[in-house]
């Protein structure tokens, strides 16, 4: 029983979760920064845990249609390790995409009472991202469509700081969007670099923007994105809501971010990946204390 529990709870790979709970109460607190309103505990806690279970039911999805090419390139994950059957895999999915919405609607009626000025945004932004992760995987497959993948993927992790907002009726808020845009960009650059680090891997399973345009192209065209997300990171000190010495606080990202291009020439594609990832990290990490001091 435990090392069923243990399997389903690894289908959801915890670790990009936390991640993604942490994004949406970051996204509530920056939508609320220009307002006197209080912070609202229960609405922000119940949208985190929808993102969670939704985040863990599209894992598992993933996971579920990839389980025959597991077998050779991933055998120690649950389904092709035996931990768990597809049949199991399935049920928990679905049980999973139930407690999402549940918490969903949970968080629109703690909020507002279904108030049309929260529930539109939040319910397009929620309903958008789950077209776009069932057809991930299925219907059109678009991660097996190179740089089309690359963008859902990257309009997905973006998503959770708007969701979170909009949770708590701030959509609108010009901070929100320009964070959306430094997460877009750079997740973009990572899943493209991510390519390249994976290519061969990838011959016989999907076609990529490394296949058709090779890599060096590819890295070129992540560090574009990368120097788009500095504009975006940048546009808030400049036009407000920070004074733009406080972008000081964001020197520990940009430095990362700008040095890539060494790693990027030599093709050090994990070490890229994993940098970006940081980067996005303190990045959001700088916008908070410019927020608190």
């Amino acid at each position: 029983m435990a090392g069923a529990i243990g399997a389903a709870v690894q289908l959801m790979r915890p670790k990009n979760l936390i991640l993604a709970g942490a994004t949406v109460p970051l996204g509530a607190f920056f939508a609320l920064q220009d307002t006197n309103a209080s912070f609202p505990l229960l609405t922000v806690l119940l949208h985190t845990l929808a993102v969670m279970f939704f985040m863990g039911a599209g894992n598992a999805m993933n996971d579920i249609k990839d389980a025959e090419i597991d077998l050779k390139a991933h055998p120690q994950r649950p389904i092709p390790s035996g931990a768990i059957s597809v049949d199991d895999a399935r049920r928990f999915t679905s049980l999973l995409w139930i407690l999402s919405v549940a918490a969903h609607v949970g968080g629109l009626l703690s909020f507002s009472g279904l108030n049309p000025e929260t529930v539109v945004p939040t319910v397009v932004i929620y309903v958008i991202a789950a077209l776009l992760m069932v057809t991930y995987d299925h219907g059109p497959a678009t991660k097996n469509k190179g740089l089309m993948g690359n963008v859902v993927i990257s309009i997905l992790v973006g998503a959770v700081i708007l969701y979170g907002g909009a949770g708590v009726g701030h959509i609108s808020t010009p901070l929100l969007w320009w964070i959306f845009g430094v997460v877009f960009t750079t997740n973009l650059a990572r899943e493209m670099v991510k390519d390249c680090m994976d290519m061969e891997a990838d011959a016989d399973v999907r076609e990529t923007l490394p296949m058709t345009y090779g890599k060096e192209k590819v890295r070129m065209a992540a560090y574009i994105l990368i120097m788009g997300s500095l504009v975006c990171l940048y546009m808030p000190f400049w036009l407000g809501p920070f004074a733009f010495g406080q972008l000081v606080l964001q020197t520990p990202a940009i430095l990362m971010l700008i040095t890539l291009n060494g790693p990027l020439y030599k093709g050090e594609d994990e070490l890229v990946a994993g940098r970006i990832r940081a980067a996005m990290l303190l990045g959001l990490i700088g916008f908070v204390v410019a927020l608190l001091v």
